[in-house]
């Protein structure tokens, strides 16, 4: 019985992170102010360069670069900008972090 309680219970955790996106929006010039998105591996993750997706920035209202957007099922549920500095804030990845664990507790 625990083996098929575990079971569910890693499919279901599963199922919320794949639906979670970390989308960085930057461009070249800032690229030293860049986060590394590698702690959310396991989660749908892209940087997008202004140059290249100019009308996804639009789309999603980005002012400032680089800046951070998390998504769940699509929608947009924290956005965490770099201002006039041009630069993220130091605890960016927390920030996520603590979202995303909201996100998958809200689920159970």
């Amino acid at each position: 019985m625990r083996c098929v309680i575990i079971a569910f219970f890693l499919t279901y955790v599963g199922f919320a992170q794949s639906n979670i996106e970390v989308v960085q929006y930057s461009a070249e010039f800032v690229k030293d102010n860049e986060i590394s998105l590698k702690a959310f591996r396991q989660y749908d993750t892209k940087t997008l360069y202004m140059s290249k997706s100019s009308s996804v920035f639009a789309k999603h209202k980005v002012e400032f670069i680089p800046s951070v957007i998390l998504f769940y099922n699509g929608e947009e549920v924290y956005r965490i900008e770099a201002g006039i500095s041009l630069k993220l804030p130091e605890n960016t990845i927390e920030q996520i972090n603590n979202k995303i664990e909201t996100i998958i507790e809200s689920k159970f």
